[in-house]
């Protein structure tokens, strides 16, 4: 109720023994906090955030124009309502190593679990565009280090994202990636491998664990988990998944309406008011209420 009864600390630690634990951990994307709400009540393993569905919501496309604080205001937003671990995608760092440092630190007040950086030139692109850039290794190195430098809670967990995919090819990629494991990142996200194999040629060379993000309409075939699981993934993200249907959902029912004149045919498509009610726990508002204004006792 109002806030969630676990401490980030608490989170961040669940999230590490969960990672240690080989199997793999199932994170959808929170477009808010309700959607959070929705994915631990279907008891999935953590929430992801994603940099593309912040700009999204805010009817921009995901080049790099959001900002540090309106990244961590939904971050906050979202990790202040579920017990689950979430993963905020912090681009670039919004800026340079200095930058990156205080965004950790801006995250962890935040009260998420972790966080990815990523080694594209800023302003970036969404990682399954055409046309990218990476910096040299050595630049996104001195981001990690500065990220991990700055990190007051040592189980905020530090994710280093790859875009060299695109450039580089894989082994570009697991150069990298063992690059930015000796700097202290805590986990690699390779971004837009095509295949089970090039995931499999990562996980063979890469002593650290891994991310794999199965977004639809991108570059990366869509593998289900128990694929994913015998290659040695460690987490898997659904990024825009949740958004998708949302806005799928959305568009069809209002455009029924605006042909008919009303929403009674999709009435059916629609989350019941008691769903809705449960998921806000709208019982321990009212009990809660109810023992504040009690002054019978």
């Amino acid at each position: 109720m109002l806030h969630t009864a676990s401490t980030p600390h608490e989170r961040r630690a669940a999230l590490r023994s969960a990672l240690a634990s080989g199997r793999l951990l199932r994170f959808p994307g929170a477009f808010n906090p309700l959607s959070a709400r929705l994915i631990q009540d279907l008891g999935y393993d953590g929430v992801y955030i994603s940099g593309a569905v912040v700009s999204a919501d805010l009817a921009l496309p995901d080049i790099g124009l959001t900002t540090l604080t309106e990244v961590a205001g939904r971050g906050a937003q979202i990790a202040r309502v579920t017990d689950l671990p979430a993963i905020i995608d912090a681009d670039t760092g919004f800026g340079e190593p200095l930058n990156a440092a205080r965004t950790v630190q801006v995250l962890e007040d935040a009260g998420l679990a972790g966080c990815h950086l990523e080694d594209q030139v800023n302003p970036k692109r969404c990682g399954h565009l055409d046309g990218k850039s990476v910096v040299p290794a050595i630049d996104m190195v001195r981001r990690i280090r500065a990220a991990v430098r700055a990190r007051r809670d040592p189980d905020f967990l530090i994710c280093a994202r790859t875009d060299a995919r695109a450039v580089e090819g894989v082994p570009g990629v697991i150069e990298r990636a063992q690059a930015y494991v000796d700097a202290g990142a805590d986990m690699v996200f390779p971004e837009a491998l095509r295949d089970a194999q090039e995931f499999a040629a990562v996980r063979a060379t890469v002593d650290a664990p891994l991310l794999a993000n199965m977004t639809e309409f991108g570059k990366s075939e869509l593998l289900d988990a128990e694929t994913l699981e015998s290659l040695g993934i460690n987490v898997v993200i659904y990024p825009v998944t949740s958004l998708r249907l949302a806005m799928g959902a959305a568009e069809e029912g209002l455009r029924e309406i605006r042909a008919t004149g009303t929403q009674a045919g999709v009435l059916e498509r629609m989350q019941t008011r008691s769903r809705l009610y449960d998921l806000l726990d709208y019982p321990a508002y009212t009990a809660f209420d109810g023992d504040v204004h009690d002054f019978t006792a």
